[in-house]
């Protein structure tokens, strides 16, 4: 039985011709090869799995070929037969990982004396050179920048910005680029025709995908898919395969949220889940299918990494999205797959984002409907029957201008003090209607229903307006107001400066006269914070002492004059006369000079 011998090592390139996805590095080692312009050290750096060790391996044996044909290895004399058969002593391979000492480096320098006997160099590759330690690095410098004629070295990585300043500016640097997806799947379609493998367009482009830019990682996955399909490869096996959500998921997820269909589009979130994907998986897939659509709008339909009939889905259904779905699901998604990071509840966060992203789809529907005839499906929650579209038309409401005056308390006039004042009504005092209450522009619901079951002229009507000198009558007040506050303070207090840590100056001074709270703060920036959150803590100030009738509040600011201390010796010296007429004479008794 022949051995088995892995594909990513069956079909490793061996010339400059069959390498792939790195034109620009082959076409500049070719040249430098036919021109005979060789550095003594290069560097070869980029992402795992793209060809840094199998260039560094092509480069050293076409350099020691004795008749190579332009920049290719003739694969024909002595030198190229002892490499293709692992046994020549021109080329040196080190393990950085593992050889990282400064005792390893020490024995390398002493290998680079050694004149080669077959060939023009000894070339030594050495493979994760960042893994190097200091000491190591240091004891290479000097050899690097000034080796013997013979010795050339290729140093390979794929964490460039761990080597240090001194041995980058002693190399030449080759990038390496990622492999391109369509690369990637001719290749792989190359390799599965020489395997005697039939493989679908889709299957080699969820291969290709799914090795994110490694040819290597691509070949190893394209062994795994052959060792459970056999030699039909199709698509829906390969992506059970390789443990990855099909594209047919993401295309029908798409149809689902642009039709507004949330409720399909939660079961089938629900089916993807018994599949053993994680939201996160699945939210990172369906954002990276709406970014593909987007691009597929337009002329950078070629910034999408697909092939042949799968292209073609990706531009037909582009057609049907609108553009400014297509930015709100990739905001909606990409802020879901952040905060998937810290939530205890993925699925909870996952279906509300299908929600909103589906209420997008609805709305863009809704525009080609007339607003008299919108209407919205909702589902039946009757327990005895099953989920029935149902339409609820949305009621027009006809604009009607409501100019409320707020409730002011008048004091008499102070200097430097502006008093304002905030009246919240509790709960009791809201007309039983369905109506809204008014007073100081502050607002508060009588039901669930926020319009009750009046018309709009019967909610003015119920609307209670305090006038500047007016007294009201049908405002509710609760006789226990002060007693209530005097025994819940401290309580409520702790709880506004947990909130409002800014406004512990003002409550420090609060006085409390039946149902209204005085507080006065020295500067206006306190005086501002109190008016744009007075609403917020009236209502949590009848929450927690049970208030059940209105409360007010009084902001006095009380500016203090803040007087500048002298800093000049001169100024300080009439600054101590000024507040001391002993002080003068004293100085002249004892002739005294300021120093």
């Amino acid at each position: 039985m022949e051995q088995f011998v892995v594909s990513a090592r069956k079909y490793r390139p061996a010339t400059f011709a069959s390498v792939v996805g790195q034109k620009h590095i082959t076409s500049t080692l070719k040249n430098a090869i036919e021109r005979n312009q060789l550095a003594h050290a290069y560097l070869f750096c980029g992402p795992r799995g793209v060809g840094k060790t199998t260039c560094a391996r092509i480069f050293a044996k076409a350099i020691n070929c004795l008749n190579p044909n332009g920049s290719e290895a003739c694969n024909e004399c002595d030198s190229c037969r002892s490499f293709n058969e692992g046994r020549s002593l021109n080329i040196h391979e080190l393990d950085a990982a593992s050889n990282n000492s400064v005792e390893d480096i020490r024995n390398l320098i002493e290998q680079v004396r050694v004149i080669p006997q077959i060939g023009h160099y000894s070339v030594f590759i050495i493979d994760e050179v960042h893994m190097l330690s200091q000491a190591a690095f240091n004891a290479f410098l000097k050899t690097l920048e000034e080796p013997p004629q013979h010795a050339i070295f290729i140093l390979a990585t794929t964490e460039k910005h761990k080597i240090i300043p001194t041995i980058l500016s002693r190399c030449q640097i080759y990038d390496f680029n990622r492999i391109r997806v369509e690369d990637a799947v001719e290749y792989l379609r190359y390799i599965a025709q020489s395997e005697g493998v039939t493989a679908d367009e889709e299957s080699l482009n969820l291969i290709a995908q799914k090795a994110d830019g490694g040819m290597r990682d691509a070949l190893s996955m394209f062994d795994k898919a052959v060792s459970f399909c056999g030699a039909n490869l199709e698509y829906k096996t390969v992506a059970k395969t390789l443990n990855v959500l099909d594209y047919d998921t993401y295309f029908r997820f798409t149809e689902l949220l642009i039709g507004g269909d949330y409720v399909n589009a939660l079961l089938e979130f629900d089916t993807v889940l018994a599949k053993g994907f994680s939201g996160q998986i699945f939210i990172q897939g369906l954002g990276q299918h709406m970014r593909d659509l987007l691009v597929a709008k337009g002329p950078a339909v070629t910034l999408i990494e697909y092939t042949g009939t799968l292209l073609d889905r990706y531009t037909r259904q582009a057609q049907v999205c609108d553009t400014s779905f297509l930015f709100g699901a990739i905001s909606l998604l990409s802020e879901t797959d952040s905060r998937l990071r810290t939530t205890s509840n993925q699925r909870l966060l996952v279906e509300l984002a299908l929600m909103k992203i589906a209420a997008i789809g609805q709305k863009k529907n809704d525009d080609l409907i007339l607003p008299e005839q919108q209407s919205y499906p909702l589902p039946n929650l009757d327990e005895n029957k099953n989920p029935v579209n149902q339409s609820v038309t949305v009621p027009q409401p006809q604009p009607t201008a409501v100019e409320p005056t707020q409730a002011r308390t008048t004091q008499a006039p102070q200097a430097k003090v502006e008093p304002q004042t905030e009246t919240l009504l509790s709960p009791s005092a809201i007309p039983p209607q369905g109506g809204v209450v008014v007073s100081g522009g502050g607002r508060k619901p009588a039901s669930q229903n926020p319009f009750g079951s009046g018309s709009i002229t019967s909610l003015l009507k119920s609307v209670s307006v305090v006038k500047d000198g007016d007294q009201q009558t049908d405002i509710h007040l609760d006789p226990k107001s002060e007693e209530k506050l005097l025994a819940t303070k401290e309580r409520f207090v702790a709880t506004i400066l947990e909130l409002h840590p800014r406004l512990n100056m003002a409550f420090d001074k609060m006085t409390i006269s039946g149902n209204k709270l005085t507080v006065e703060v020295p500067v206006q920036t306190l005086a501002d914070d109190l008016k744009n959150n007075r609403s917020q803590i009236l209502d949590l100030i009848a929450e927690t002492a049970q208030i059940n009738g209105s409360l007010e509040m009084e902001i006095i600011l009380n500016e203090i004059e803040v007087k500048t201390r002298p800093v000049k010796l001169e100024d300080r010296l009439e600054h101590i006369a000024g507040c001391s007429p002993l002080f003068s004479k004293i100085v002249e008794a004892l002739d005294l000079e300021a120093d």
